[in-house]
């Protein structure tokens, strides 16, 4: 085996580790710290570990997208507590890996409806194989599946917001959404957005880089210049930012494209380093540039030979 390829394999089975096996963490590991910010009177966004949450309060109660892992649970609920005294009603996922699904179990304790995308309900009610990792997930216990789900869109009014879900389809998974808060003009991408670096793409559950550039353009449709945006993952962002995001991405696939019409291996396409000009501003996460071309490239190769 080439060893870059091992090398990033082997990174691969770390980013496995921590985004997709909270219930393997020790029950006495102390959770890390969540930090909340205030968006609006209404809208706040978490920090901790895993994905970002986002979260609606007022007197109808309390909204929160994503909760991170198990171990987390305590930690965000006692955050949610300090800004209202309201119940938690619902939970929206984003989708379905388990650093945003983990803490479903508590969040279902504690009276809420947990809610997504139908493939969302689909992969957390029976096992999953992670190709990119070689890793069977195994399906989550009953009372961590989506009681109500939806496949298209979905629309929420509480705490005087209209919150618009709008599922993207072959993105991040093949079961993401994205929130707008309309009279907030905020918006939650799930994982089609990773602000600041290169984004993980499941494509073992359906993701796919075109999906992931039409998500983002989708999403771009909602948004103007005050619009703030809540990432899955990495710094609260906002249109602009957005907007360079997407041009990365579509570099990515012309660079891909290319070398896949000059008929290269996945070998050669590693070792011709594709990706070292994006490197510098988008490699500075979990995902680095050599794994984006093991994660996307066979794939474009693929659409080539299919002449997509």
């Amino acid at each position: 085996m080439n060893i870059t390829i091992l090398k990033n394999i082997l990174k691969l089975s770390t980013l496995f580790i921590f985004t997709q096996l909270p219930l393997a963490q020790s029950a006495d590991a102390k959770p890390v710290p969540v930090k909340v910010q205030k968006l609006s009177d209404s809208v706040y966004m978490l920090t901790g570990k895993g994905g970002n949450l986002g979260f609606s309060v007022g007197v109808d109660g309390v909204v929160v997208i994503d909760d991170q892992f198990d171990d987390m649970a305590d930690n965000i609920r006692n955050a949610i507590t300090k800004t209202s005294k309201q119940p938690v009603r619902m939970v929206l996922n984003t989708h379905w890996h388990g650093d945003h699904t983990g803490g479903n179990e508590k969040m279902h304790e504690l009276g809420a409806i947990i809610i997504a995308q139908e493939n969302v309900r689909k992969r957390l009610t029976t096992d999953q194989f992670m190709k990119a990792f070689k890793k069977e997930v195994k399906a989550r216990p009953r009372s961590a599946w989506p009681v109500v789900t939806f496949t298209q869109s979905l629309t929420i009014h509480l705490n005087d917001d209209t919150m618009m879900v709008n599922h993207l389809p072959h993105a991040h998974t093949d079961g993401d959404a994205f929130i707008f808060f309309k009279e907030d003009n905020i918006i939650h991408t799930g994982d089609l957005y990773f602000s600041g670096m290169f984004p993980f793409i499941d494509v073992g559950s359906g993701g796919s880089l075109a999906g992931m550039i039409s998500g983002v353009k989708t999403i771009l449709k909602f948004a103007d210049d005050k619009t703030r945006i809540i990432p899955g993952h990495g710094k609260l962002s906002n249109k602009k930012e957005l907007q360079d995001y997407l041009k990365m991405l579509k570099a990515m696939q012309q660079k891909f494209q290319a070398l896949a019409k000059q008929g290269k291996s996945l070998d050669e396409a590693v070792a011709a380093k594709p990706l070292a000009t994006l490197s510098g501003k988008w490699g500075g996460g979990f995902m680095k540039a050599d794994n984006m071309v093991q994660l996307l490239y066979p794939s474009t190769v693929d659409n080539i030979k299919n002449g997509d």
